[in-house]
């Protein structure tokens, strides 16, 4: 069973990627990546493939060349004859274009969804997708996996008092809801309105926070400028400390400065998306056991419900 398995790095994914590979015990596959001078590259894989099941890791993060060479990947596995291709994508980029919020706009999650198939990719295994429904623009298995796992006993570990949940905007009411449940915590939320993207115009919070550990919960985190907005609307109403957790840290733009300048205690983030630099503020949790695992039960073609907390 191991010899019929090959697991390929991404450029944008190589350090969770070597990882997983560690985890399972398994040699990262010989993959080179040609490029010309013109910017244009092509993947080339230096060992046979032939009748294997190739898990392809890689996220998809701007520049559009990750979700590019991702699909080049496994279009040279198949034309080696690898029986199967399964794309796993810690961090499935393009997913905040998931419908029609304004006239004359595409549906970019949709869209990328459609080139996957396309490329004959026969599954996919990802983690904390920015909305749900993302799923269902495919017509193949989508394992759809919860930083959860890593974030509660992360928190637990912290053994704070008046510990209070929190969602930044109404869209994450449900995570901020469902790890409440679990851990028997109030929770509250910030509504926002936006003028455009990236940019707040107006922040409320719905919930008492007065003398509670505030816990901010998302599945991205851009510019941060929600999370510190939040943050300090948090405090000025009588919070006794406020951390964030997000899955994803694209931290584009005024990112870090903004985190620097900020009152949050912490963002605690995963590897899905390597960081630009270290930060003294951010902390780093390790998704590659949970990946590592539920790749090795698709292999051994087992359940991976126990993985899918919320």
């Amino acid at each position: 069973m191991i010899q019929e398995v090959k697991i390929f790095q991404g450029s944008a994914s190589k350090d969770i990627a070597a990882k997983i590979a560690e985890n399972l015990e398994l040699p990262l596959a010989d993959l080179k990546l040609l490029r010309f001078s013109d910017g244009e590259f092509q993947p080339m894989i230096e060992e046979t493939v032939r009748g294997c099941k190739v898990f392809a890791i890689q996220s998809t993060f701007p520049p559009a060349d990750n979700i590019f060479e991702l699909l080049l990947m496994a279009d040279a596995a198949i034309r080696a004859s690898a029986e199967q291709v399964i794309a796993v994508i810690p961090y499935f980029g393009w997913a905040r274009q998931d419908r029609k919020d304004k006239p004359r706009v595409s549906i970019g999650s949709k869209m990328i969804a459609d080139l996957l198939m396309a490329s004959r990719i026969s599954r996919v295994i990802t983690m904390d997708l920015h909305a749900d429904q993302i799923q269902g623009f495919f017509n193949i298995p989508v394992d759809h996996l919860y930083a959860s796992a890593i974030f509660i006993p992360y928190l637990q570990s912290l053994g704070l008092t008046n510990m209070t949940m929190a969602s930044p905007d109404t869209g994450g009411t449900r995570r901020a809801n469902a790890y409440a449940k679990f851990l028997g915590t109030d929770f509250v939320i910030c509504h926002k309105q936006r003028k455009e993207a990236n940019v707040i115009e107006t922040m409320q919070v719905i919930g008492d926070v007065d003398g509670r550990n505030i816990i901010l919960l998302d599945d991205i985190v851009d510019t941060a400028g929600t999370l510190v907005r939040a943050t300090e609307i948090m405090l000025e109403k009588g919070a006794k400390s406020v951390r964030a957790l997000c899955t994803h840290p694209v931290l584009s733009g005024m990112a870090y400065e903004n985190i620097s300048k900020s009152n949050l205690v912490e963002l605690v983030v995963t590897d899905t998306i390597p960081l630009k630099k270290q930060h003294p503020k951010i902390k780093v949790l390790s998704t590659a056991d949970i990946f590592s695992e539920v790749i090795r039960k698709v292999i051994e073609h087992k359940s991976i419900a126990g993985h899918f907390i919320f």
